[in-house]
C-alpha cells in the first residue's frame, strides 16, 4: 500500500513487526514489560515505568495533495512515590516523520524533548485536597475542549497548577494552564501570554447513574494575530474568551446510553464583542449478536459561525479551546468544532474480546454561509465571503478496525471524502482519500 521510495523507513516496518511476530508464539522475549515489573516490586511498588511505541503509516489522496508517510513516536514515563503524600512524574518523548521531507511541520516531528515533568501532592487522597503542578497531559469530559490529543505524533501538554477537591462522588479542579507548543529549533516551552485559567467539576451518581460536568473557563491570548506577548492602549491586540458548559451522560430507555454537552461563549477578540454557542449530543445501543456485539451511535454537533466576518476577527466563531480532535469529526480529522453542523453513525462490530471492526458516516454543514470552513486544528481553510457557496461541506465514509494482543494494539482503516456543493465551488486543497495501518506497544 506504500511506496517505499517514498517512505524512506517502510524497511522499518518489518523490524517493528518482528517482535510482536514471535510474541505471539511465547509471551517470554517481553523483557522491557518484565523488567519494568521488577523494578517496581523490588522498590516496594515506589517506582513506576510505562513505554510506549508506536508506529503509523499514512497514505493521503487529493487534489494538490499526495502524501506517503510514516510516523513514529516512543515515549518513556518514570513515576516515584517518595511518600504516601508525594508523587514525582516525569516523561520523555521522540517524534519523527520519515519520508515527510525537509519541512515536516512541528504537529509530526518533535525530536527528544520532554513531554511531562509534574509533582502531586497527597495523590492517593479519596477525599479532600491535593496539588499538582507542573508539565502535564490533561483530559476532560470526552476531549472536546481540553484535553492532550493521542492520535497526533506530538502530543500537546501544558504547564499546569491544579488545586483538585474531591468528595464521594464529586471532582472539583481549580487550574491554570498554558499549552505548550513544539519548537524546532530549540526544547518546547510554554507561551506565556497563552493561558486558560477557570473550574472544572465533575458530578457521578446524579440521579442514580448519572455523571454530570460544570465548567467555566477563560481563554486569553495576547496579540490574536500571534500571541507573541505585549499590549497596546485599546486592547485591541488580546484575547479574552469565556466559556461556560456542562456536560451530561448516562442511561436512557430501551437500553440506550446518552452525552449531551452545550458551551457558551462571551468575552472579545481584539475590539469585537465575541458571543458563541456550541452543541453535542449523542444516543448508543448495543445488542448481542451470539457471541459477538453490535453497538450503534448517532451522533450530533453544532458550533456557531460567525454571521458577517471581519478580516481577522474570528468573534462570533465558537473557540474550541484545545481539543482532541480524532474521530469527534470523522476518521479523517479534516475539520474541527467551529462554524459546522455534523452528523456521525458510526457501527462497531466486537468479533472477539481483542478485535472490532468500525463503520462510520459523517456530513457536515457550514453554520454560517459567510464564515471559513475550519480545520481540526481551529485554522481557517476556505471561506466564501459573499455566502454564495453554498452550505453542504461533505460526506466521509470510514472503515477502520483494532486488534489487541497482550501489549500489543494493531489497526488498519481509512476514509473516502465526498466534497459537497460548498467544497465542489471554493476547491481547497483537502485530501479526498486517507489509508494507514498502525502498531502500538505499551506497558
Amino acid at each position: 500500500m506504500f511506496d517505499c521510495g517514498v517512505v524512506k523507513a517502510c524497511p522499518l516496518v518489518a523490524l517493528l513487526f518482528l517482535p510482536s511476530a514471535y510474541g505471539f508464539q511465547s509471551p517470554a522475549w517481553d523483557v522491557p514489560a518484565r523488567w519494568s515489573k521488577s523494578a517496581t516490586e523490588s522498590s516496594g511498588k515506589r517506582l513506576q515505568i510505562s513505554v510506549e511505541s508506536r508506529g503509523r503509516y499514512e497514505r493521503w489522496r487529493g487534489p494538490q495533495r499526495d502524501l506517503d508517510v510514516a510516523l513514529y513516536r516512543h515515549r518513556l514515563t518514570l513515576s516515584y512515590k517518595p511518600t504516601g503524600w508525594l508523587k514525582l512524574s516525569g516523561a520523555v518523548r521522540d517524534s519523527r516523520a520519515p519520508g515527510y521531507g525537509p519541512n515536516a511541520p512541528s504537529s509530526v516531528r518533535d525530536a527528544a524533548d520532554l513531554h511531562e515533568a509534574y509533582f502531586e501532592l497527597f495523590p492517593d487522597r479519596k477525599r479532600g485536597l491535593s496539588l499538582t503542578a507542573g508539565r502535564m497531559a490533561l483530559s476532560y469530559g470526552e476531549t472536546r475542549l481540553l484535553a492532550t490529543a493521542q492520535w497526533g505524533n506530538v502530543q500537546r501538554t501544558f504547564d499546569t497548577v491544579r488545586a483538585t477537591w474531591r468528595t464521594a462522588k464529586s471532582r472539583t479542579d481549580l487550574l491554570v494552564i498554558s499549552p505548550v507548543p513544539a519548537r524546532l529549533d530549540g526544547f518546547n516551552r510554554p507561551v506565556l501570554g497563552e493561558r486558560l485559567w477557570g473550574v472544572y467539576s465533575m458530578f457521578t451518581e446524579v440521579g442514580g447513574k448519572h455523571s454530570v460536568d460544570l465548567y467555566a473557563l477563560r481563554r486569553e491570548q495576547n496579540r490574536t494575530a500571534g500571541f507573541l506577548g505585549g499590549s497596546t492602549a485599546d486592547g485591541t491586540d488580546r484575547l479574552g474568551v469565556n466559556t461556560f458548559g456542562s456536560r451530561a451522560t448516562g442511561p436512557a430507555r430501551l437500553g440506550m446510553k446518552y452525552g449531551l454537552e452545550a458551551a457558551v461563549q462571551t468575552g472579545k477578540i481584539g475590539a469585537d464583542a465575541h458571543r458563541a454557542f456550541a452543541w453535542a449530543s449523542w444516543l448508543s445501543r448495543r445488542w448481542p449478536v451470539g457471541s459477538r456485539s453490535l453497538e450503534l451511535l448517532g451522533e450530533y454537533k453544532y458550533a456557531s459561525g460567525a454571521k458577517d466576518p471581519k478580516p481577522g476577527s474570528a468573534a462570533g466563531t465558537f473557540d474550541s479551546l484545545y481539543p482532541s480532535t480524532h474521530d469527534k469529526f470523522g476518521h479523517m480529522d479534516l475539520f474541527g468544532w467551529r462554524n459546522i453542523h455534523y452528523a456521525k453513525m458510526l457501527a462497531t462490530v466486537a468479533v472477539t474480546r481483542s478485535l472490532s471492526v468500525n463503520a462510520m458516516y459523517n456530513s457536515w454543514w457550514l453554520a454560517s454561509l459567510r464564515d471559513s470552513l475550519y480545520n481540526a486544528g481551529g485554522r481557517p481553510i476556505v471561506r466564501s465571503a459573499n455566502g454564495t457557496a453554498g452550505r453542504h461541506v461533505g460526506q466521509e465514509a470510514d472503515l477502520f478496525a483494532t486488534y489487541r494482543f497482550q501489549h500489543f494494539l494493531f489497526g488498519a482503516g481509512g476514509g473516502r471524502m465526498f466534497p459537497g456543493e460548498f467544497l465542489r465551488n471554493t476547491r481547497p486543497a483537502i485530501a479526498r482519500t486517507y489509508l494507514y495501518v498502525m502498531h502500538t506497544y505499551t506497558f
